[in-house]
């Protein structure tokens, strides 16, 4: 697993962080068998050296009613990728940019209110932006197998 890099103590820790980020450092200290205190020290060690980025709540687009999360692959020509990815970036839709090896170069994730917005997005920022290639829109049906408290 990604957590190879930390010891055996502080892997515990931040598995049982992604599993539930609200627990409280007795619970942990419990689990693991060190003092609460001790728990505080290495979760504190763990932030300074940004292992750990931060703690949020995790919204699952699909069981809003309408919402639509999609994939983008999209292909530039070599002087527009960071234009363009600022761009996508900058956008409230869009979730995450990545850039990527391969043709594609930028694969972008979204989450539209709707089929509407989704196309609106499609056609007057995706398809207008110069210095595409070309894009590829996945539209994510199900969620089969999703790791929390992992930064791609």
């Amino acid at each position: 697993m990604f957590l190879k890099g930390l010891d055996e103590l502080d892997q515990k820790i931040v598995e049982l962080l992604i599993k539930n980020a609200r627990m409280s450092y007795s619970d942990i200290g419990e689990q693991v068998g060190i003092s609460r205190v001790a728990v505080k020290s290495r979760i504190s060690a763990l932030e300074e050296k940004g292992v750990i980025e931060g703690y949020t709540t995790i919204v699952n687009p699909q069981k809003i009613s309408g919402a639509l999360s999609c994939y983008f692959d999209i292909e530039t020509e070599p002087g527009a990728l960071e234009r363009v990815a600022e761009t996508l970036a900058a956008c409230d839709m869009v979730t995450q940019v990545y850039r990527v090896t391969g043709k594609s170069r930028i694969h972008v994730h979204g989450v539209a209110s709707g089929q509407e917005e989704m196309e609106y997005f499609i056609r007057n920022v995706v398809d207008s932006l110069e210095g595409v290639v070309s894009a590829e829109c996945s539209i994510i049906l199900s969620r089969i197998k999703d790791v929390k408290g992992l930064r791609l």
